[in-house]
């Protein structure tokens, strides 16, 4: 399989040879440290120092005007919060753009909050900043102006000089983030005239995690980092020997070569720009037209969404400027801040070009990207990829994974919260209690259960998603005690996307799940969609009287569940390729696993009440149950079973949009012990996929119900009791 066409420069770069080579001595010979003072501490220390004057020279200033940091990020805090604390004592107000990066941003609201009072100014339409606004924005009490030297999303090149000399006519301070313009125009701290100014290793051919901050003479800074003495006292903690190494020798690479590096990137940025404006006349660039870094290409495509367009764009590595989710549009602040319509600003994407971009990968990407917005522009039939159907990975077709992407849970109450329930007195179960499913009766004998449930894809395999999605249809029949009787497709195709042998896998894969389930599909229904969504609508049967709802809990009772939990998470690792082949089978194999024994069980021991745990997660099912029922549930965390690989993924931020709506619902309504994490209280708000049974069930009965489930091979797990309704709180987890 060919390698994906890289375009995502802006985002990091690759480190360059000649870089490797300089770090090499330091990591075998010249490991000393610097402080030291024996021979292998000198050797060390004439490679930072040397380093050093690399930057310097490549900046236009004096070595000792140059201090390391762990990277932009850091630089950006010690320039902007070294500042306002050591020039506190003359004011406290600081500014700078709309469009700065989170590195600015969160600084100065985090200032914020320490009292400083913050300016935030508006950029025009192709993000550039008025010096005007800038003169007019200054008080008698500013201490520092921040603005970046060039946009990291759209490329435009800020008046950084313009504003570096007002700034220093009313006696302010002048940062600039100069993280995206080193290396692909010249960047000099006279000519720009600025007292500090970052820099980050990772995005000129470094390594990642260095940095370098620019202090001119004189400039105070209070340090952030505390410790000894090291980089002249103004940043403590032992010198990144290897990786400054690597910082200079790509500064010094800057230095030689700049003229080539920008002509080059120039030159691919035109051929890409070229083909696609070419390819499609309405596209939107973004960005000013001319003050443009070399390499950046921002365009918007109307009417598409951008995190479709790179789910299926996967040989092509670039980034999005809008997150499109069931219920709103994330558009990035900069995008946003240059006031670009919605319907643009939805599908954004950037492309960036670097030293190691080719005519050749250029006009790849130019075909992919026209295959790709071409079928998701047209209605009618278009040629596919050749090669095998199961080189297709169905989770690129869409930007929702499975049940993470419902409705956030506080907009669907509030909707049903305006339609009046039904008053026939034949329905058992409506919309009052929570359930999934809809009772009604039929006669004194028999009671019709009546659900539908369909999702995106949360596997790669149509056929994988097909039974997975019927599992999680049938449980909510199971989990009412009822069983099921037949089922309808509920079918959402992108055909012009898709070939329709996808769709024949996804049906064949939920029939298979039927056929386990005693049941047959008997057609349904089918629309044209943007994504492909599979479901089923089941019916089932059940005696009046064993009818069981979330809504009867009781105090004493105990809670069992029968899947672990974790789904959500696992399914977006593997959707973004971070799960090893043996976590996706084990994810798989759960989430395929039918409830049915579980929902056989219910009738014979005493069972109160259950639900089943799908898209709200564990959290939001069970406070529908405690809400239902006016009682309080009891969590045993460490008793909660979660999947392999939760917790490592979790920490890595890989925790669906979904799962975050679920946790913010819930926690007004959960008491959290103190010692639970946020990454814990995440994952106890995992939204789930065909996830397990979650049983109230009498005391009494607890232990043997348990010991009958692990028996028939279901991995029941006794996880928290129910007592007496708590104030206002209905779950507490411990």
């Amino acid at each position: 399989m060919q390698k994906p066409v890289y375009l995502d420069y802006n985002a990091t770069t690759p480190i360059a040879p000649q870089v490797a080579e300089a770090m090499r001595p330091y990591i075998y010979e010249d490991f000393g440290n610097p402080s030291s003072s024996h021979a292998y501490g000198s050797a060390a220390k004439k490679g930072v120092e040397k380093a050093r004057r690399q930057v310097a020279e490549m900046l236009g200033c004096q070595p000792d005007e140059i201090v390391f940091t762990s990277g932009g990020s850091e630089s950006n805090n010690l320039a902007i919060k070294g500042a306002a604390f050591a020039y506190r004592e003359k004011g406290n107000h600081i500014i700078t753009s709309a469009v700065e990066h989170p590195a600015v941003l969160d600084v100065v609201e985090y200032l914020k909050k320490q009292g400083f009072r913050i300016t935030i100014l508006p950029v025009d339409e192709y993000g550039m900043l008025d010096p005007e606004l800038v003169e007019k924005a200054i008080t008698p009490d500013t201490i520092l102006i921040s603005i970046m030297h060039a946009n990291n999303e759209v490329g435009t090149i800020e008046p950084i000089r313009a504003i570096a000399e007002i700034a220093h006519a009313h006696q302010v301070l002048m940062h600039t983030d100069a993280a995206q313009s080193v290396g692909k125009i010249a960047v000099n701290v006279e000519a720009l005239g600025v007292d500090l100014l970052s820099i980050a290793g990772h995005k000129l051919y470094a390594p990642k995690g260095i940095g370098a901050l620019y202090i001119r003479r004189g400039v105070r800074l209070e340090k952030i980092m505390h410790g000894a003495e090291h980089e002249m006292n103004k940043r403590a903690g032992t010198e990144n020997v290897i990786e400054i190494a690597g910082l200079g020798a790509a500064c010094e690479l800057i230095k030689q070569n700049l003229p080539q590096y920008q002509a080059h990137m120039l030159a691919m940025r035109t051929r890409l720009e070229e083909g696609l404006r070419a390819a499609f006349p309405n596209l939107k660039f973004n960005g000013h037209p001319e003050k443009h870094l070399p390499n950046t290409t921002n365009v918007s495509f109307y009417g598409l969404e951008a995190n479709t367009i790179l789910a299926e764009l996967d040989q092509v590595a670039a980034s999005a400027g809008a997150a499109c989710h069931a219920d709103q549009v994330d558009v990035s602040p900069v995008i946003a801040a240059m006031g670009i319509p919605v319907e643009y600003a939805m599908g954004t994407i950037r492309f960036t070009v670097g030293r190691n971009t080719t005519e050749e990968e250029i006009d790849f990407a130019l075909e992919e990207i026209k295959r790709v917005i071409g079928n998701l522009q047209t209605q009618e039939q278009v040629a596919f990829k050749t090669g095998p159907s199961d080189a297709i990975k169905l989770t690129h077709y869409t930007h929702g994974l499975g049940c993470a992407c419902k409705l956030r849970p506080q907009l669907l109450e509030e909707v049903l919260a305006d339609i009046k329930p039904p008053t026939d007195s034949r329905i058992l179960v409506g919309t009052e209690t929570g359930d999934d499913a809809a009772v009604y009766l039929i006669n004194l004998e028999t009671a019709i259960v009546q659900t539908v449930d369909f999702f995106t894809p949360i596997v790669d395999d149509p056929y994988q998603f097909g039974a997975i999605s019927a599992a999680n249809s049938l449980s909510d029949i199971y989990a009412m005690g009822a069983t099921p009787l037949f089922a309808l497709n509920i079918v959402g195709f992108p055909s012009n996307r898709l070939p329709i042998s996808v769709l024949r896998e996804i049906l064949r894969g939920a029939q298979d799940k039927a056929n386990e389930a005693g049941i047959s599909i008997i057609g349904g229904h089918s629309v044209e969609d943007t994504e492909p969504k599979y479901g089923m609508a089941v019916t089932g049967m059940v005696h009046p009287e064993k009818l069981i709802t979330n809504a009867r809990a009781q105090v004493g009772d105990r809670l069992i569940l029968t899947k672990p939990i974790g789904t959500g998470i696992l399914t977006t690792a593997l959707k973004q390729g971070l799960l090893e082949k043996d976590q996706a089978q084990q994810l798989i194999q759960t989430m395929g696993m039918l409830n049915q024994k579980a929902g056989a069980a219910l009738q014979q021991f005493h069972t109160h009440a259950c639900t089943d745990v799908t898209g709200f997660g564990l959290l939001g099912h069970l406070l529908g149950m405690m809400k239902a029922a006016g009682q309080t549930a009891v969590l045993d965390f460490t008793s909660i079973p979660i999947m392999e690989g939760v917790y490592d993924l979790a920490a890595a931020g890989i925790i669906p949009g979904g799962s975050r709506n679920n946790h913010a619902y819930t926690k007004p309504f959960v008491r959290y012990a103190d010692n639970l994490t946020e990454i814990q209280q995440g994952i106890v708000n995992d939204a789930q996929t065909s996830g397990g049974l979650l049983i109230a069930v009498e005391q009494a009965n607890a232990e043997q119900m348990k010991a009958y489930l692990v028996g028939e091979g279901i991995p029941a797990v006794e996880i928290g009791s129910i007592i007496e309704k708590q104030d206002e709180i209905y779950i507490s987890v411990k």
